[in-house]
Protein backbone atom coordinates (compact mmCIF):
# COMPACT_ATOMS: atom_id res chain seq x y z
CA UNK A 1 0.00 0.00 0.00
CA UNK A 2 1.52 2.81 -1.06
CA UNK A 3 2.10 6.53 1.23
CA UNK A 4 -0.84 8.33 -0.20
CA UNK A 5 -2.96 5.22 0.36
CA UNK A 6 -2.10 4.98 3.95
CA UNK A 7 -2.51 8.48 4.72
CA UNK A 8 -6.09 8.15 3.25
CA UNK A 9 -7.09 5.63 5.46
CA UNK A 10 -5.70 7.41 8.28
CA UNK A 11 -8.30 9.95 7.16
CA UNK A 12 -10.93 7.72 7.02
CA UNK A 13 -10.35 6.55 10.77
CA UNK A 14 -10.31 10.42 12.04
CA UNK A 15 -13.35 11.13 10.57
CA UNK A 16 -15.62 10.25 13.50
CA UNK A 17 -13.40 12.60 15.64
CA UNK A 18 -14.02 15.13 12.94
CA UNK A 19 -17.56 15.29 13.68
CA UNK A 20 -18.57 17.59 16.86
CA UNK A 21 -20.73 15.53 19.63
CA UNK A 22 -24.07 17.48 20.24
CA UNK A 23 -24.73 18.03 23.64
CA UNK A 24 -26.91 16.75 25.78
CA UNK A 25 -29.11 18.61 27.89
CA UNK A 26 -26.90 19.54 31.35
CA UNK A 27 -24.33 18.64 29.98
CA UNK A 28 -20.39 19.69 30.53
CA UNK A 29 -17.66 19.31 28.36
CA UNK A 30 -13.57 19.16 28.81
CA UNK A 31 -11.74 21.54 26.02
CA UNK A 32 -10.43 19.97 22.87
CA UNK A 33 -6.51 21.04 22.36
CA UNK A 34 -4.27 20.05 19.95
CA UNK A 35 -0.91 19.27 19.88
CA UNK A 36 1.90 20.67 17.60
CA UNK A 37 5.26 18.56 16.72
CA UNK A 38 8.22 20.33 17.39
CA UNK A 39 11.00 20.16 14.63
CA UNK A 40 14.22 20.29 17.13
CA UNK A 41 16.25 19.48 14.11
CA UNK A 42 15.70 23.39 12.37
CA UNK A 43 16.09 24.87 15.27
CA UNK A 44 19.39 23.61 16.79
CA UNK A 45 20.36 24.65 12.51
CA UNK A 46 19.01 28.09 13.49
CA UNK A 47 21.32 28.10 16.65
CA UNK A 48 24.12 27.44 14.56
CA UNK A 49 23.71 30.36 12.50
CA UNK A 50 23.16 32.51 15.00
CA UNK A 51 26.40 31.02 17.24
CA UNK A 52 28.75 31.35 14.02
CA UNK A 53 27.95 34.72 14.03
CA UNK A 54 30.40 34.92 16.44
CA UNK A 55 34.01 33.37 15.20
CA UNK A 56 35.50 33.84 18.45
CA UNK A 57 33.10 31.71 20.42
CA UNK A 58 31.53 29.26 17.46
CA UNK A 59 33.98 26.39 18.39
CA UNK A 60 32.78 26.13 21.77
CA UNK A 61 29.47 25.17 21.02
CA UNK A 62 29.04 21.41 20.63
CA UNK A 63 26.04 20.48 17.60
CA UNK A 64 26.87 16.83 16.92
CA UNK A 65 23.97 14.58 18.29
CA UNK A 66 25.00 12.29 20.85
CA UNK A 67 23.59 8.63 19.84
CA UNK A 68 24.75 6.88 22.99
CA UNK A 69 22.26 8.34 25.15
CA UNK A 70 18.59 7.98 24.84
CA UNK A 71 16.46 10.33 22.11
CA UNK A 72 15.19 12.63 25.01
CA UNK A 73 17.94 12.51 27.28
CA UNK A 74 19.26 16.57 27.34
CA UNK A 75 22.67 14.82 26.74
CA UNK A 76 21.52 13.79 23.06
CA UNK A 77 21.95 17.57 22.09
CA UNK A 78 24.44 18.93 23.60
CA UNK A 79 24.69 22.43 21.94
CA UNK A 80 21.25 22.98 24.06
CA UNK A 81 22.42 21.66 27.54
CA UNK A 82 25.20 24.61 26.68
CA UNK A 83 22.72 27.44 26.38
CA UNK A 84 20.15 26.48 28.66
CA UNK A 85 23.39 26.83 30.97
CA UNK A 86 24.27 30.42 29.88
CA UNK A 87 20.60 31.45 29.24
CA UNK A 88 19.15 30.15 33.07
CA UNK A 89 21.29 32.85 34.45
CA UNK A 90 18.51 35.19 33.54
CA UNK A 91 15.47 33.43 32.70
CA UNK A 92 15.28 30.29 35.04
CA UNK A 93 13.85 27.21 34.59
CA UNK A 94 14.53 27.99 30.46
CA UNK A 95 15.83 24.29 29.92
CA UNK A 96 12.06 22.99 31.05
CA UNK A 97 10.27 24.56 27.94
CA UNK A 98 9.61 21.92 25.34
CA UNK A 99 9.16 24.22 22.43
CA UNK A 100 12.66 26.48 21.33
CA UNK A 101 12.49 29.57 23.24
CA UNK A 102 12.57 32.36 21.33
CA UNK A 103 13.91 35.63 23.53
CA UNK A 104 15.54 39.24 22.01
CA UNK A 105 18.18 37.61 24.12
CA UNK A 106 21.90 37.41 21.78
CA UNK A 107 23.74 34.73 23.66
CA UNK A 108 26.19 34.64 21.29
CA UNK A 109 26.84 38.42 22.13
CA UNK A 110 26.98 37.73 25.40
CA UNK A 111 29.05 34.65 25.34
CA UNK A 112 31.97 36.71 23.19
CA UNK A 113 31.86 39.73 25.37
CA UNK A 114 31.91 37.72 28.42
CA UNK A 115 35.63 36.07 26.80
CA UNK A 116 36.64 39.40 25.74
CA UNK A 117 36.54 40.93 29.80
CA UNK A 118 33.27 42.52 29.27
CA UNK A 119 32.56 44.19 32.97
CA UNK A 120 29.82 42.22 34.51
CA UNK A 121 27.94 45.45 35.41
CA UNK A 122 27.20 45.56 31.77
CA UNK A 123 23.63 46.09 31.28
CA UNK A 124 21.67 43.60 30.13
CA UNK A 125 19.54 45.26 27.93
CA UNK A 126 22.99 45.37 25.25
CA UNK A 127 22.08 41.70 24.59
CA UNK A 128 18.47 42.37 24.31
CA UNK A 129 17.84 45.07 21.15
CA UNK A 130 17.74 47.91 24.36
CA UNK A 131 14.76 45.93 25.96
CA UNK A 132 14.91 45.79 29.72
CA UNK A 133 15.67 42.44 31.98
CA UNK A 134 12.84 40.58 31.70
CA UNK A 135 10.19 41.26 33.71
CA UNK A 136 8.54 37.77 33.97
CA UNK A 137 9.53 34.55 32.30
CA UNK A 138 8.21 31.14 33.07
CA UNK A 139 8.51 27.87 31.43
CA UNK A 140 7.06 24.28 31.20
CA UNK A 141 5.73 20.76 30.02
CA UNK A 142 3.01 22.97 27.55
CA UNK A 143 5.66 25.93 26.46
CA UNK A 144 6.64 29.44 27.61
CA UNK A 145 5.62 32.91 28.13
CA UNK A 146 7.77 35.94 29.06
CA UNK A 147 7.32 39.25 29.37
CA UNK A 148 10.09 42.60 28.57
CA UNK A 149 9.73 46.20 28.41
CA UNK A 150 11.47 49.29 25.89
CA UNK A 151 12.11 52.34 27.50
CA UNK A 152 10.66 56.07 26.54
CA UNK A 153 13.79 57.07 24.07
CA UNK A 154 15.63 53.58 24.25
CA UNK A 155 16.47 51.50 20.68
CA UNK A 156 18.84 53.05 18.42
CA UNK A 157 16.54 54.12 15.48
CA UNK A 158 13.13 53.73 16.71
CA UNK A 159 10.95 56.77 15.82
CA UNK A 160 9.75 59.19 18.51
CA UNK A 161 6.41 58.58 20.60
CA UNK A 162 3.87 60.11 22.36
CA UNK A 163 2.97 57.28 24.99
CA UNK A 164 5.47 58.26 27.82
CA UNK A 165 5.75 54.71 29.61
CA UNK A 166 7.64 51.94 28.70
CA UNK A 167 6.30 49.69 26.32
CA UNK A 168 5.44 46.32 28.16
CA UNK A 169 5.82 43.32 25.34
CA UNK A 170 4.73 39.93 26.16
CA UNK A 171 5.57 36.51 24.23
CA UNK A 172 4.10 32.92 24.34
CA UNK A 173 5.35 29.85 22.25
CA UNK A 174 3.30 27.14 22.93
CA UNK A 175 2.99 23.15 21.85
CA UNK A 176 -0.16 23.07 22.74
CA UNK A 177 -3.67 24.99 21.58
CA UNK A 178 -7.34 24.89 22.31
CA UNK A 179 -9.44 24.36 19.97
CA UNK A 180 -12.22 26.31 20.09
CA UNK A 181 -15.19 27.74 17.71
CA UNK A 182 -13.90 30.91 16.94
CA UNK A 183 -15.04 31.90 13.64
CA UNK A 184 -12.87 35.43 13.67
CA UNK A 185 -9.63 33.72 14.35
CA UNK A 186 -6.86 33.10 11.97
CA UNK A 187 -7.04 36.40 10.20
CA UNK A 188 -4.29 39.08 9.81
CA UNK A 189 -1.83 41.31 7.35
CA UNK A 190 1.32 40.45 6.49
CA UNK A 191 4.58 42.28 7.25
CA UNK A 192 6.56 42.50 4.05
CA UNK A 193 9.86 43.51 5.89
CA UNK A 194 9.83 40.55 8.48
CA UNK A 195 8.62 37.84 5.53
CA UNK A 196 11.24 36.47 4.94
CA UNK A 197 12.13 35.75 8.56
CA UNK A 198 8.17 34.78 9.67
CA UNK A 199 6.76 33.61 6.77
CA UNK A 200 3.64 32.68 7.93
CA UNK A 201 3.43 36.01 10.05
CA UNK A 202 0.06 37.73 10.94
CA UNK A 203 -0.78 41.55 12.67
CA UNK A 204 -3.59 41.90 13.73
CA UNK A 205 -5.53 44.02 16.57
CA UNK A 206 -7.90 41.73 18.99
CA UNK A 207 -8.81 42.29 22.78
CA UNK A 208 -6.74 45.34 23.57
CA UNK A 209 -3.80 44.22 21.34
CA UNK A 210 -1.82 44.25 18.92
CA UNK A 211 -0.66 40.92 18.37
CA UNK A 212 1.78 38.82 15.69
CA UNK A 213 1.43 35.35 15.05
CA UNK A 214 3.63 33.23 13.61
CA UNK A 215 4.85 29.30 13.41
CA UNK A 216 8.11 28.64 13.73
CA UNK A 217 9.94 25.04 14.14
CA UNK A 218 6.82 23.35 13.91
CA UNK A 219 5.38 25.45 17.15
CA UNK A 220 2.90 28.50 17.20
CA UNK A 221 4.30 31.57 18.97
CA UNK A 222 2.10 35.24 19.62
CA UNK A 223 4.07 38.45 20.67
CA UNK A 224 1.47 41.08 21.93
CA UNK A 225 1.37 44.88 22.91
CA UNK A 226 -1.71 46.02 25.32
CA UNK A 227 -2.92 49.26 23.09
CA UNK A 228 -5.93 50.99 21.49
CA UNK A 229 -6.55 51.39 17.79
CA UNK A 230 -6.70 55.15 18.14
CA UNK A 231 -4.45 58.92 18.83
CA UNK A 232 -1.70 58.56 20.74
CA UNK A 233 -1.38 60.31 24.19
CA UNK A 234 1.11 60.20 26.84
CA UNK A 235 -0.90 57.95 28.82
CA UNK A 236 -1.90 55.83 26.45
CA UNK A 237 -0.66 53.53 24.07
CA UNK A 238 -1.36 54.23 20.39
CA UNK A 239 -1.52 50.51 18.26
CA UNK A 240 0.44 52.67 15.48
CA UNK A 241 3.07 53.63 17.95
CA UNK A 242 3.65 50.03 19.67
CA UNK A 243 3.86 48.59 15.91
CA UNK A 244 7.73 49.60 15.97
CA UNK A 245 8.70 48.52 19.26
CA UNK A 246 6.78 44.70 18.36
CA UNK A 247 9.08 44.26 14.96
CA UNK A 248 12.22 45.03 16.74
CA UNK A 249 11.06 42.81 19.36
CA UNK A 250 10.51 40.45 16.25
CA UNK A 251 14.01 40.90 14.70
CA UNK A 252 15.78 40.57 18.01
CA UNK A 253 14.85 37.07 18.32
CA UNK A 254 16.93 34.63 19.24
CA UNK A 255 17.14 30.67 19.85
CA UNK A 256 17.48 30.99 23.65
CA UNK A 257 17.03 27.60 25.14
CA UNK A 258 13.78 24.75 25.75
CA UNK A 259 15.19 21.26 25.58
CA UNK A 260 13.17 18.49 23.34
CA UNK A 261 11.27 16.25 25.20
CA UNK A 262 8.92 13.82 24.69
CA UNK A 263 6.08 15.09 22.06
CA UNK A 264 2.76 15.92 23.38
CA UNK A 265 -0.39 14.35 22.48
CA UNK A 266 -3.90 16.03 21.52
CA UNK A 267 -6.66 15.98 23.65
CA UNK A 268 -9.85 15.37 22.60
CA UNK A 269 -13.35 16.60 24.18
CA UNK A 270 -15.31 14.64 26.93
CA UNK A 271 -18.23 14.74 29.07
CA UNK A 272 -17.10 15.65 32.84
CA UNK A 273 -18.04 13.61 35.59
CA UNK A 274 -19.97 15.94 38.16
CA UNK A 275 -21.24 14.45 41.33
CA UNK A 276 -24.02 12.29 41.72
CA UNK A 277 -25.80 13.63 44.85
CA UNK A 278 -28.00 16.59 43.58
CA UNK A 279 -28.44 19.71 45.59
CA UNK A 280 -31.53 20.58 47.60
CA UNK A 281 -30.63 24.81 46.96
CA UNK A 282 -28.05 25.42 44.23
CA UNK A 283 -29.72 25.95 40.90
CA UNK A 284 -28.39 28.16 37.64
CA UNK A 285 -29.53 29.44 34.54
CA UNK A 286 -27.98 28.11 31.44
CA UNK A 287 -24.90 29.39 29.70
CA UNK A 288 -25.20 31.96 27.63
CA UNK A 289 -28.68 33.17 29.39
CA UNK A 290 -27.97 36.28 30.56
CA UNK A 291 -29.96 39.41 31.47
CA UNK A 292 -32.09 40.27 28.71
CA UNK A 293 -31.16 43.62 26.39
CA UNK A 294 -27.46 43.90 28.56
CA UNK A 295 -25.00 42.72 25.86
CA UNK A 296 -23.46 44.77 23.21
CA UNK A 297 -26.25 46.64 21.50
CA UNK A 298 -28.40 44.68 23.30
CA UNK A 299 -27.51 41.83 22.18
CA UNK A 300 -27.55 37.96 23.87
CA UNK A 301 -25.20 36.02 25.61
CA UNK A 302 -22.44 33.50 24.51
CA UNK A 303 -23.65 29.88 25.26
CA UNK A 304 -21.19 27.94 25.98
CA UNK A 305 -20.96 24.55 27.80
CA UNK A 306 -17.61 24.08 28.30
CA UNK A 307 -15.82 23.78 31.56
CA UNK A 308 -12.71 24.99 29.96
CA UNK A 309 -10.32 23.29 33.63
CA UNK A 310 -11.16 21.46 36.83
CA UNK A 311 -10.52 23.97 39.05
CA UNK A 312 -11.47 25.00 43.06
CA UNK A 313 -13.87 27.46 43.56
CA UNK A 314 -12.09 31.05 43.44
CA UNK A 315 -14.24 31.66 47.17
CA UNK A 316 -13.11 29.86 50.30
CA UNK A 317 -16.78 28.90 51.55
CA UNK A 318 -19.83 28.40 50.11
CA UNK A 319 -22.65 29.71 49.76
CA UNK A 320 -21.39 32.43 46.59
CA UNK A 321 -23.37 33.96 43.72
CA UNK A 322 -22.80 34.23 40.24
CA UNK A 323 -24.89 37.44 38.91
CA UNK A 324 -24.75 40.56 37.41
CA UNK A 325 -23.21 43.47 39.27
CA UNK A 326 -23.87 46.19 36.45
CA UNK A 327 -27.29 45.36 35.63
CA UNK A 328 -28.79 43.33 38.54
CA UNK A 329 -31.60 45.86 38.74
CA UNK A 330 -33.17 44.82 35.29
CA UNK A 331 -33.48 41.33 36.44
CA UNK A 332 -37.18 41.19 36.80
CA UNK A 333 -37.01 37.05 38.02
CA UNK A 334 -36.62 38.68 42.00
CA UNK A 335 -33.88 37.24 43.15
CA UNK A 336 -31.10 39.85 44.91
CA UNK A 337 -27.56 39.67 44.04
CA UNK A 338 -27.07 36.92 46.95
CA UNK A 339 -29.67 34.02 45.54
CA UNK A 340 -29.78 31.53 43.54
CA UNK A 341 -30.43 30.60 40.84
CA UNK A 342 -26.82 31.80 39.30
CA UNK A 343 -26.89 34.03 36.27
CA UNK A 344 -24.12 34.14 33.73
CA UNK A 345 -22.90 38.21 32.62
CA UNK A 346 -20.08 36.53 30.52
CA UNK A 347 -20.78 39.16 27.62
CA UNK A 348 -22.84 41.67 29.30
CA UNK A 349 -22.28 45.53 27.39
CA UNK A 350 -18.82 46.27 28.13
CA UNK A 351 -16.16 48.36 25.88
CA UNK A 352 -13.41 45.39 26.26
CA UNK A 353 -13.19 43.74 23.47
CA UNK A 354 -14.32 40.31 23.62
CA UNK A 355 -14.65 37.84 20.38
CA UNK A 356 -16.56 35.22 21.83
CA UNK A 357 -19.13 37.45 22.24
CA UNK A 358 -22.05 38.94 19.60
CA UNK A 359 -20.58 42.12 18.31
CA UNK A 360 -17.45 41.69 20.03
CA UNK A 361 -17.39 43.39 22.80
CA UNK A 362 -18.56 42.64 26.27
CA UNK A 363 -17.69 41.56 30.03
CA UNK A 364 -14.80 39.23 29.88
CA UNK A 365 -15.97 37.18 33.25
CA UNK A 366 -17.96 36.58 35.58
CA UNK A 367 -18.76 38.48 38.91
CA UNK A 368 -19.43 36.61 42.31
CA UNK A 369 -20.80 37.63 45.51
CA UNK A 370 -20.56 36.11 48.75
CA UNK A 371 -23.18 35.07 51.15
CA UNK A 372 -23.95 37.68 53.15
CA UNK A 373 -23.15 37.81 56.90
CA UNK A 374 -26.31 35.90 58.51
CA UNK A 375 -27.53 38.18 61.98
CA UNK A 376 -24.90 37.17 65.21
CA UNK A 377 -26.24 34.17 67.06
CA UNK A 378 -24.88 32.23 69.41
CA UNK A 379 -22.43 29.67 68.04
CA UNK A 380 -22.12 31.54 64.99
CA UNK A 381 -18.94 31.96 63.69
CA UNK A 382 -17.52 35.51 63.22
CA UNK A 383 -18.30 36.79 60.25
CA UNK A 384 -16.67 39.94 58.28
CA UNK A 385 -18.04 41.23 54.66
CA UNK A 386 -14.68 42.41 54.35
CA UNK A 387 -12.63 39.39 54.79
CA UNK A 388 -13.45 36.75 53.14
CA UNK A 389 -11.03 34.62 51.63
CA UNK A 390 -10.36 34.33 48.16
CA UNK A 391 -8.24 31.37 46.75
CA UNK A 392 -6.23 29.60 44.08
CA UNK A 393 -7.84 27.55 41.88
CA UNK A 394 -5.42 25.67 41.05
CA UNK A 395 -1.07 24.95 41.56
CA UNK A 396 -0.14 27.99 39.20
CA UNK A 397 2.41 30.70 38.77
CA UNK A 398 1.29 34.38 39.51
CA UNK A 399 1.41 36.52 36.47
CA UNK A 400 1.14 40.41 38.08
CA UNK A 401 3.49 44.03 38.01
CA UNK A 402 3.28 45.43 41.25
CA UNK A 403 1.30 48.33 39.59
CA UNK A 404 -1.23 45.60 38.10
CA UNK A 405 -4.96 45.47 39.60
CA UNK A 406 -5.26 42.20 38.47
CA UNK A 407 -3.24 38.84 39.82
CA UNK A 408 -3.39 36.20 36.80
CA UNK A 409 -2.56 32.40 37.91
CA UNK A 410 -0.93 30.73 34.74
CA UNK A 411 -1.00 26.92 34.24
CA UNK A 412 1.64 25.26 32.51
CA UNK A 413 1.15 21.61 32.06
CA UNK A 414 1.36 18.35 29.03
CA UNK A 415 -2.44 18.57 29.35
CA UNK A 416 -2.86 22.33 29.70
CA UNK A 417 -2.17 26.19 28.79
CA UNK A 418 -4.94 28.37 30.77
CA UNK A 419 -5.47 31.77 32.92
CA UNK A 420 -7.27 32.56 35.36
CA UNK A 421 -7.64 36.54 36.16
CA UNK A 422 -8.85 37.90 39.78
CA UNK A 423 -9.91 41.58 39.84
CA UNK A 424 -10.81 44.08 42.37
CA UNK A 425 -8.43 42.82 45.20
CA UNK A 426 -6.48 45.46 46.66
CA UNK A 427 -3.71 46.27 44.57
CA UNK A 428 -1.13 47.30 48.17
CA UNK A 429 -2.08 43.99 50.07
CA UNK A 430 -1.27 41.95 47.32
CA UNK A 431 2.20 43.75 46.94
CA UNK A 432 2.11 43.19 51.31
CA UNK A 433 1.43 39.39 50.48
CA UNK A 434 3.96 38.81 47.53
CA UNK A 435 1.57 38.61 45.37
CA UNK A 436 3.44 39.34 42.24
CA UNK A 437 5.66 37.70 38.98
CA UNK A 438 7.33 34.48 39.74
CA UNK A 439 5.09 33.60 42.94
CA UNK A 440 4.11 29.54 42.91
CA UNK A 441 0.86 29.60 44.89
CA UNK A 442 -1.00 25.98 46.08
CA UNK A 443 -4.47 24.82 44.77
CA UNK A 444 -6.92 26.34 47.36
CA UNK A 445 -3.94 28.44 49.28
CA UNK A 446 -5.57 31.95 50.47
CA UNK A 447 -4.14 34.82 47.58
CA UNK A 448 -6.66 37.68 49.40
CA UNK A 449 -10.55 38.88 49.99
CA UNK A 450 -13.10 39.48 48.17
CA UNK A 451 -12.86 43.58 47.77
CA UNK A 452 -14.36 46.34 45.75
CA UNK A 453 -10.57 47.99 44.38
CA UNK A 454 -11.16 49.61 40.53
CA UNK A 455 -8.68 52.20 40.52
CA UNK A 456 -9.30 53.61 43.97
CA UNK A 457 -11.03 51.72 47.02
CA UNK A 458 -14.67 51.60 46.42
CA UNK A 459 -14.37 51.71 42.93
CA UNK A 460 -17.11 49.10 42.67
CA UNK A 461 -19.14 46.45 44.24
CA UNK A 462 -17.92 43.89 46.61
CA UNK A 463 -17.32 41.44 44.57
CA UNK A 464 -14.62 39.36 42.61
CA UNK A 465 -14.21 39.27 38.72
CA UNK A 466 -12.95 36.01 37.57
CA UNK A 467 -12.05 35.46 34.11
CA UNK A 468 -10.79 32.56 31.59
CA UNK A 469 -7.88 32.96 28.82
CA UNK A 470 -6.58 30.17 26.90
CA UNK A 471 -4.21 29.83 24.11
CA UNK A 472 -4.88 29.91 20.84
CA UNK A 473 -2.91 30.83 17.32
CA UNK A 474 -4.34 33.97 17.85
CA UNK A 475 -3.19 34.07 21.52
CA UNK A 476 -4.71 34.54 24.73
CA UNK A 477 -8.27 35.11 24.39
CA UNK A 478 -11.18 35.16 26.66
CA UNK A 479 -13.83 32.23 26.69
CA UNK A 480 -16.69 31.93 28.89
CA UNK A 481 -15.80 31.24 32.75
CA UNK A 482 -19.68 30.22 33.52
CA UNK A 483 -19.59 26.35 33.43
CA UNK A 484 -16.34 26.00 34.60
CA UNK A 485 -17.52 27.62 37.38
CA UNK A 486 -20.65 26.14 37.98
CA UNK A 487 -18.57 22.27 37.84
CA UNK A 488 -16.19 23.96 40.57
CA UNK A 489 -18.80 24.92 42.98
CA UNK A 490 -20.68 21.48 42.38
CA UNK A 491 -17.38 20.17 43.55
CA UNK A 492 -17.11 22.53 46.90
CA UNK A 493 -20.59 21.84 47.67
CA UNK A 494 -20.26 18.08 46.57
CA UNK A 495 -23.66 17.96 44.83
CA UNK A 496 -24.72 18.71 41.01
CA UNK A 497 -26.77 21.93 40.87
CA UNK A 498 -29.84 22.21 38.88
CA UNK A 499 -30.65 24.05 35.67
CA UNK A 500 -33.12 26.14 35.28
CA UNK A 501 -34.55 28.45 32.45
CA UNK A 502 -34.67 28.40 28.72
CA UNK A 503 -33.33 26.02 27.01
CA UNK A 504 -30.14 27.73 25.09
CA UNK A 505 -28.56 26.85 21.61
CA UNK A 506 -25.09 25.94 22.36
CA UNK A 507 -22.44 26.65 19.87
CA UNK A 508 -20.68 23.17 18.75
CA UNK A 509 -17.22 23.26 19.99
CA UNK A 510 -15.14 20.78 17.93
CA UNK A 511 -14.23 18.11 20.35
CA UNK A 512 -11.25 17.18 18.20
CA UNK A 513 -9.78 17.77 14.46
CA UNK A 514 -8.20 17.20 11.63
CA UNK A 515 -4.59 15.34 12.47
CA UNK A 516 -1.85 16.60 10.98
CA UNK A 517 0.09 14.53 8.37
CA UNK A 518 3.08 14.59 10.42
CA UNK A 519 0.93 13.37 13.00
CA UNK A 520 -0.85 10.97 11.22
CA UNK A 521 2.41 9.37 9.39
CA UNK A 522 5.28 10.76 12.48
CA UNK A 523 8.44 11.73 10.72
CA UNK A 524 11.10 8.66 11.03
CA UNK A 525 13.34 11.04 13.19
CA UNK A 526 10.83 11.86 15.61
CA UNK A 527 9.44 8.38 16.40
CA UNK A 528 7.19 7.47 18.73
CA UNK A 529 5.71 8.17 21.83
CA UNK A 530 7.03 5.09 22.71
CA UNK A 531 10.64 5.55 21.72
CA UNK A 532 14.08 6.19 24.31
Amino acid sequence: MGRKSLRFVSLLLALPLLVATPLAADEFRSPSLTALRVDWRAALDQLRIEINSRPQIAGEFIFAPRRSVPRYDPRAMPALVQLNAVSSRFFTGIARSPVPVLLPFDVAAYIEAQRSGAPVTLALSRYQADFNPVDMFHAGPAGYSATFSLEPGAGEGMPSRVFARPVEVQITGSALVYDIADPAGGKGEPVKPLATTYPDLRRFIREGYVRYAFTRFGAAYVVSIQCLDSVAKPRRLACKEAYPVAERFLRALRVAGGQRMRPLTDIASNVIDRPAARSPDFSYRPSGDIIPNTGYRKQGGHPDAMAYAQIRFPLEKAPAFVRSQSYGKRDKSGEGPTAYPWRDNFCEARSFEVWQCAGGYGHQGEDIRAADCPSPGEGREPCDPKQRAVVAVRDAIVIRGVRDQAATLQINSRTEHIRFRYMHMNPQAMNADGLVNGRLVSEGEKIGVVSNYLDRPAGTSLHLHFDVQVFTRDGWIWVSPYVTLVSAYERLIRARGREIGPDIAVTSQPVAHALPEDVIKPHRREGSSGDN
